[in-house]
């Protein structure tokens, strides 16, 4: 049995190709060596080996306003995609472009309906993983089932922890977050975590608006640590209401502890759903003898009977963030303001992508 013949067959091209690579460096050294050579292989290599990963941005159906803003700000467009539903309710997702070997952040906030837009995301990053994306970044600004992270009764879950499981069996190479319900959230995850705060833009929209006799106050003992930072800030002292919890959704406030007479009280909290604790503790606060009430959250959850507690309040104003897009009923309350996020995300977004920093943002 004869043997199949391999000897490659050089072509004039080739062979003129090859001659011209093997008398290269001899011109070269025959400059003085000042020419810096490059090997047959590395003249081979496509120049775009060389260069930067590229980035890509896609979202949800949560809150395309906002990552639209982000894209702004950091100047890359919106990835194209199809998000469909199929009758019975089942999310169908594609990718419009190619993602191989992108950075590829994904922004979807998980917020009413949060099981949908849970499962959304999830579905989203199978369908980058399986197109081969470089990283997949996940860009949560509200992080659905936060409040359950430990185990406070018998026989429940701990679904901040599950989420996290989810999120990273689904694909997640990294997790950007905003103010975490507890900042040990970070640990369910076993990939890198940026946790950022919202603060930076509370704290100058309040120091541009310059209220007198000022005191921060945090709403109950588990937001002291956010308060603090927040009074620290401001440079204005710090007070705390307790509070007592009969029930989920429902809280009876005791008493005040700090001087709040004749000040005014800046309520400082990371998520406002029912407004119920707000409310009462507002009416705490001018019960003991506080001029002013006002309120600043990061997430406006708004569920339930929360806008309309808000409208009927003594508030003077309630101040959030576009972590989540406001109900519609919401949008006609003048004491709700919302203040964006997107420069923020950006920042940490393209701090992320060129490896560099973020702590910068914490300040």
């Amino acid at each position: 049995m004869r043997e199949k013949d391999t000897t490659a067959v050089l072509s004039p091209i080739s062979e003129q190709a090859e001659e011209t690579e093997n008398s290269q460096p001899a011109q070269a050294a025959q400059a003085g060596g000042q020419t810096q050579v490059k090997t047959a292989a590395e003249r081979k290599r496509p120049g775009r080996l060389n260069e930067s990963k590229r980035i890509k941005i896609f979202c949800g159906s949560s809150n395309p306003a906002l990552c639209e803003e982000i894209c702004k700000f950091v100047g890359v467009p919106l990835g194209e995609t199809r998000l469909q539903r199929f009758s019975d309710g089942e999310v169908h997702f594609q990718l419009l472009e190619n993602v191989r070997g992108a950075d590829v952040f994904l922004v979807q906030p998980t917020c009413f309906p949060v099981d949908q837009h849970l499962v959304e995301l999830l579905i989203m990053m199978d369908a980058l993983k399986r197109a081969s994306a470089g990283r997949i970044t996940v860009v949560i600004p509200y992080y659905g089932y936060a409040r359950q992270d430990r185990k406070d009764r018998p026989r429940v879950a701990i679904t901040s922890k599950l989420v996290a499981d989810l999120l990273t069996t689904a694909g997640a190479n990294r997790a950007l977050l905003v103010d975490l319900h507890a900042a040990q959230i970070q640990g369910f995850f076993n990939i890198p975590v940026d946790h950022l705060f919202a603060s930076p833009v509370l704290v100058s929209y309040f120091r541009e608006l310059n209220l007198p006799d000022l005191t921060v106050v945090s709403p109950d003992a588990g937001g002291v640590e956010r308060a603090r930072f927040f009074a620290k800030k401001l440079e204005v002292p710090l007070a705390i209401v307790d509070k007592r919890r009969t029930d989920i959704n429902v809280t009876e406030v005791m008493n005040v502890i700090g001087d709040v007479r004749g000040r005014t009280c800046l309520i400082l909290d990371d998520i406002i759903d029912t407004a119920g604790t707000l409310v009462k503790t507002a009416e705490a606060l001018l019960e003991q003898g506080a001029e002013k009430v006002y309120a600043c959250a990061t997430h406006p959850v708004l569920s339930g009977p929360a806008v309309e507690r808000i409208a009927n309040s003594r508030l003077e104003q309630v101040v959030v963030t576009n972590t989540i897009p406001l109900r519609e009923d919401a949008k006609a309350v003048e004491k709700i303001k919302v203040l964006s996020i997107a420069g923020l995300l950006g920042r940490a977004i393209e701090s992320i992508h060129m490896e560099t920093s973020v702590s910068s943002l914490f300040n």
